[in-house]
């Protein structure tokens, strides 16, 4: 539930509020592919009026995270395989791009703190699939925001979106995915190598794709 404070939110601040959370649990499947969308329940169970649900509601179904069906009932979108192949051929196409712009644009510290993280997944033979997740948003959304380029960085982040509800819909775990790809992206951006930094993430995205449709 959205926490409540002495002082009241503005109706703007309470929106975004409300449009995050409904976002998180679009894309962690906590409101799962084909949900309809019950306003009073989201309402109650948010702590908000229907004002700012409604706010929250529109933009998603701007994004394309819910649709409504023939019968214009409001849901939440359906993630198939072809939507899946679609967005990331898009991530194919940005990614590596981005890994080789963040050459240099990312700080050793963060790096290290990134790195840090990755060792501590790597280290634990089962680690908590949230903290998985977490690891993988903050690795590629640092990269596409230190490319440079903004318009780059949105899309990977709405890409990023799909391709994550497609995969945590998938009934196989996927325990500790990509650990040494993963860990060859940050070593050519400690090395600032931007060439072996585009071509570390295109293999990562490759063996995503591959690892994908092997268990589909």
């Amino acid at each position: 539930m959205i926490s409540k404070t002495a002082e009241p939110k503005s109706t703007t601040s309470l929106a975004e509020d409300t449009y995050r959370q409904l976002l998180a649990d679009v894309v962690s499947t906590r409101l799962p592919g084909g949900t309809i969308v019950q306003e009073r329940r989201l309402a109650a169970r948010l702590g908000v009026s229907r004002s700012p649900l409604r706010d929250a509601l529109g933009r998603l179904e701007g994004q394309g995270l819910l649709v409504r069906d023939r019968e214009g009932v409001l849901t939440v979108r359906v993630v198939t395989l072809q939507d899946y192949l679609n967005s990331l051929d898009v991530r194919v196409l940005l990614e590596p791009a981005a890994a080789a712009l963040a050459c240099g644009a990312i700080g050793r510290q963060v790096l290290a703190e990134i790195g840090a993280q990755l060792a501590g997944l790597d280290a634990d033979p089962d680690p908590d699939p949230e903290l998985v997740w977490s690891f993988d948003d903050l690795l590629h959304n640092t990269i596409a925001a230190a490319s440079g380029n903004p318009f780059i960085a949105r899309a990977v982040a709405e890409m990023r979106r799909y391709t994550t509800m497609f995969e945590r819909q998938m009934r196989v775990r996927r325990i500790k995915p990509g650990v040494a790809e993963h860990r060859a992206i940050l070593e050519a951006l400690d090395r600032v190598a931007p060439e072996a930094a585009s071509a570390a993430m295109a293999r990562h995205l490759a063996l995503v794709r591959e690892g994908v449709l092997q268990n589909y």
